[in-house]
């Protein structure tokens, strides 16, 4: 099977399989235990903490570990939407994020009367021009990504940060498809949130960070004073190993990924040349993504296809996959009743690809659109 989604998620590298067994096989502990056992694995807790946080260039005390991108959004939006709504209950997002940010607005409106107000793309992407017109006295929040996750487009995150510098609001960045592709740096960009999901970046499921700031927010677990009392529940050693040495390699290898990638891409585009195709999004991308549409050709038909080929790529978000709805991010781009809803298929590549895959892919693609 040619694999090609990993915008849905990646496969787990032979190191960080390596870091997750040496846990499993010699470290059991947990890590609030007092004795030695459960001290040596506290020891562990704050080393996986500290190469967090040297990757993301900020203090470890302001990474909180958590169950994935999902929580951590939740996490962020939620509990400081709900601490701080006396200074106001407006909040702005975009409407091309992801389904844990959306439903999560949505719950806020229908369930605490807040108002959300959702910037749509104009000419293809979001400004942060935007966002100043949209902000007002009561805004406590602007919420928005990093990298779209159906597109590969990059968001104004750093002039976000900088326009709220002089503002009440509080700024997330969901950096779930950017995290150990790009440099993702927090601090650098002026976020007092950022979300992230190990499984994006070669990690294992079920364990990402919210890097934090010190802002009061409400804590949406309670139980234990696990994470600074910022997150109860024992934490997941093992996934934290895996994320560490996963994020730790990312960062390692970065340039040369991201420049293979790039030849990925390129290779694929070159061999499909001839063939009618559009790409989606805006000009500002990581090459990571490719959201690519074939005029009068079903993408639900054209992925069938190419699964009985052995070639593994969607039409859209993971979280929408086997569904009949189309995207909401290229309805938001194009309108909700474009063609391209039906017509695109999403490629994403990782540095574990190689030339041969992209060329049979785009062989593939060939022979069935050639049709």
């Amino acid at each position: 099977m040619i694999y090609l989604d990993n915008a849905a998620t990646t496969p787990l590298t032979p190191s960080v399989i390596d870091a997750m067994t040496e846990i499993m096989a010699n470290d059991f502990g947990n890590p609030s235990s007092i004795h030695g056992i459960g001290r040596h694995a506290n020891q562990r807790l704050r080393s996986y903490r500290q190469t967090i946080a040297s990757a993301l260039k900020t203090d470890p005390r302001r990474i909180i570990f958590t169950s994935g991108a999902t929580e951590s959004n939740n996490t962020a939006i939620k509990g400081y939407a709900l601490a701080n709504q006396a200074k106001g209950k407006h909040i702005i997002t975009t409407s091309i994020e992801h389904h844990s940010v959306l439903h999560t607005m949505e719950y806020l409106e229908k369930r605490f009367g807040f108002e959300i107000t959702y910037l749509k793309p104009e000419n293809n992407h979001i400004s942060a021009k935007q966002v100043a017109d949209a902000l007002r006295d009561d805004t406590i929040l602007v919420s928005t990504m990093f990298a779209n996750n159906e597109t590969g487009d990059l968001l104004p995150v750093k002039e976000i940060g900088e326009l709220l510098q002089d503002h009440q609001a509080a700024f997330h960045v969901d950096a779930v498809q950017a995290m150990g592709k790009i440099d993702v740096y927090p601090e650098e960009i002026k976020a007092d949130f950022l979300s992230a999901s190990a499984h994006k970046f070669h990690g294992p499921k079920g364990v990402g960070i919210l890097y934090s700031t010190p802002q009061h927010f409400d804590n949406l677990l309670h139980g234990g004073e696990q994470e600074e009392k910022r997150r109860a529940s024992t934490e997941n050693m093992i996934g934290i190993a895996g994320m560490a040495q996963a994020l730790s390699d990312a960062v390692a290898n970065k340039d040369a990924n991201y420049k293979h990638v790039q030849d990925l891409r390129q290779t694929f585009l070159d061999a499909i040349s001839g063939l009618d195709y559009y790409i989606n999004g805006s000009q500002n991308k990581m090459p990571h993504v490719l959201n690519i549409g074939f005029p009068n050709k079903n993408n639900g038909i054209l992925l069938t296809q190419l699964d009985l080929a052995g070639i593994a790529v969607s039409t859209g978000s993971a979280c929408t996959a086997g569904t009949v709805d189309p995207s909401h991010v290229l309805a938001s781009l194009y309108g909700e009743d474009s063609p391209r809803l039906t017509e695109s298929i999403r490629v994403s590549f990782s540095e574990l690809n190689t030339i041969e895959e992209v060329q049979e892919l785009a062989k593939k693609l060939k022979e069935i659109v050639g049709k």
